[in-house]
């Protein structure tokens, strides 16, 4: 059984098809990259898979069950997690605050935030930290982080949740190259260890063809393509309306 299922799904805004008939199925432990050029269409996607927009037609299935337009809290409480291009995170609080609010919040206890949060759930979200590489950073603010800093601390919020399905949008944004290697390599290592699916949006084609398992690619609202890296890279129409007829695929 697929993690997630996608069928049909269709959205207009005005006369303007954002996204029009994708379907796709994402694995389980599978690593499935989005690609393609501003505009078309790949947030909108994100945003029907996740409830935060209401599809005009199609569905979305998580694990067999239909889910198509749940509100985000619910599909979070499924097992839909996401990260986000501009990080979210709580700036005046440390490392470590940040992880124990997403696991106050997953255990259902918010109502103990008042007087007690710095002491709920310390052992775990050291835990999430380590698994990140963040350990040696849970008493600092996030506020005085590096930007690649907070991509693995959001990181580290999301898996909080325990998500059998991670979106991911734009996860390597605004990240020198060397950071957005290490930040998949891990997300990779994640993947293969927790047996959680993720599918990412990714402009950086060194990252997605070094870590997807297999690619996807839209144009104008429609799914043009899919594959693995080399299928993708030797494919024509990718090569025409995501590169204007250049060479970066074959060279990446």
């Amino acid at each position: 059984m697929s993690a997630l299922e996608v069928r049909g799904l269709t959205k207009r805004f005005g006369g303007l098809a954002a996204v029009s008939d994708v379907s796709f199925t994402l694995a389980e432990g599978e690593f499935l990259a989005l690609i393609g050029p501003n505009g078309a269409g790949k947030t909108t996607l994100f945003n029907m898979v996740n409830g935060y927009v209401r599809p005009d037609a199609g569905t979305v299935a998580l694990g067999g069950r239909r889910v198509t337009g749940l509100a985000p809290r619910r599909m979070w409480r499924l097992g839909v997690g996401r990260t986000f291009q501009i990080t979210q995170t709580f700036a005046s609080m440390t490392v470590r605050e940040n992880v124990q609010m997403a696991l106050i919040s997953k255990h259902r206890r918010t109502r103990d935030v008042t007087g007690r949060a710095a002491r709920l759930h310390v052992a775990e979200a050291d835990a999430l930290l380590t698994q990140v590489a963040m350990a040696d950073e849970a008493d600092r603010a996030a506020s005085e982080l590096a930007y690649g800093d907070l991509k693995r601390l959001e990181l580290a919020v999301a898996l909080a949740h325990r998500p059998g399905v991670l979106l991911m949008d734009e996860p390597t944004a605004g990240m020198a190259p060397a950071e957005r290697g290490r930040l998949m390599a891990l997300t990779g290592e994640i993947v293969a260890s927790e047996g959680v699916s993720v599918l990412f949006t990714e402009h950086d084609m060194d990252v997605v063809f070094a870590h997807a398992h297999r690619i996807l690619v839209m144009n104008r609202g429609a799914l043009i393509a899919e594959g693995t890296a080399d299928a993708i890279r030797a494919d024509p129409t990718v090569r025409e309306v995501y590169l204007g007829g250049g060479t970066m695929f074959a060279d990446a």
